[in-house]
């Protein structure tokens, strides 16, 4: 080469944007930056735009045939219900439960997939099915002491998230729920400053914390008056269940003023019960139901009842799930909603 030629320099090569490039100049974090490429969960039309100018400015291309090798994800998570199938179909909770969920999903590309117990179902078979690949996460709901979900799970790599509280109080178990026993006080106050005095329960299996925790704001709410319970029979979250309980309950009782049942269905059952021994509600008993489903406004008299926000505990769970999904160990806290009384005809 000719000593008196010059040459232009070699300018360096531009390394290809990052997305911890698209977050700097979108001014989010890159976990949300990541959100918004992979479907937009959780992010708001603001912030989707701030990125997509930012992508746009730099030229960011994701790649996501690495992300896919990277990750192994199925993009989908399963609902997970511990209960017979019978019970699913005509149970408002669980349709209100996949509503809650389905609208979470709406904005990505995540599929749902509906796991419902099987009578004569090998022992373990759901937690196989869920540790098998086919499912990046899984949301339980109306699970059971007996069923052995939480220690499954919990030991488990697999994100999950509970809809209503574990019995476990272990890290690994996260949870959303409604206070249910602050929600069993608030209906035996109403039905006290009612002025009745013979309160008895109609309570919901005694395997399920929701039961459980209603059961006890309940009594905590006639001891604050000096009130011994009137009297108290169990059964399945059930219309039959309520009825054959309640049937029970006046059998022992016949003088009680009031009832208090553990959900919406059971109350249903039993004022079939009370109209079919000549009864009236709230002439002869008054009645506080629980969940506020849509048949406690249709029922006559209309049902006095407690809000179980079923639709926003599912949102919120689906929610909390896909960000544990894509950024593990986030160390999320329960999310507990406060119950509130809706006060109707029956009580």
């Amino acid at each position: 080469m000719d000593p008196g030629t010059r040459t232009a320099p070699v300018k360096p090569r531009r390394a290809s944007p990052t997305l911890e490039d698209v977050a700097a100049l979108s001014g989010v974090s890159r976990s949300t930056v990541s959100r918004a490429i992979n479907g937009g969960a959780r992010v708001s039309a603001q912030t989707q735009a701030a990125i997509d100018a930012a992508i746009g400015e730099l030229g960011f291309t994701p790649n996501r045939a690495a992300r896919s090798l990277a990750t192994s994800r199925a993009d989908s998570i399963a609902l997970v219900i511990p209960e017979p199938d019978g019970r699913v179909l005509v149970d408002p909770f669980f349709a209100m439960t996949l509503n809650g969920i389905t609208e979470s999903l709406k904005d990505t590309e995540v599929q749902l997939v509906l796991l419902i117990a099987r009578q004569g179902e090998k022992e373990g078979q759901i937690i196989r099915y869920l540790r098998s690949g086919h499912v990046d996460g899984a949301i339980v709901v109306s699970h059971h002491k007996a069923d052995a979900l939480e220690t499954q799970l919990a030991d488990a790599p697999l994100p999950a998230v509970f809809i209503g509280r574990p019995w476990q109080d272990r890290d690994g178990l996260v949870f959303v729920d409604t206070d249910n026993r602050t929600g069993g006080l608030l209906a035996a106050r109403h039905l006290m400053e009612r002025g009745y005095r013979r309160i008895a329960t109609v309570t919901g299996p005694a395997d399920m914390t929701a039961a459980q925790d209603r059961t006890e704001g309940w009594r905590a709410g006639l001891a604050e008056a000096g009130l011994a319970p009137a009297g108290m029979e169990s059964g399945q979250f059930t219309t039959e269940g309520g009825a054959a309980a309640a049937a029970r309950l006046l059998d022992t009782n016949p003088d009680i003023d009031a009832i208090f049942a553990a959900s919406d269905l059971m109350a249903l059952g039993v004022l079939n019960v009370l109209r079919e021994r000549g009864l009236s509600v709230p002439g002869d008993v008054a009645l506080v139901g629980y969940d506020n489903h849509q048949l406690a406004a249709s029922s006559t008299p209309g049902l006095t009842t407690v809000i179980n926000p079923m639709i926003e505990m599912a949102r919120r769970a689906s929610e909390m799930l896909l960000q544990e999904i894509e950024e593990p160990g986030s160390r999320l806290e329960p999310a507990v909603y406060p119950p509130e009384l809706v006060i109707r005809h029956s009580a």
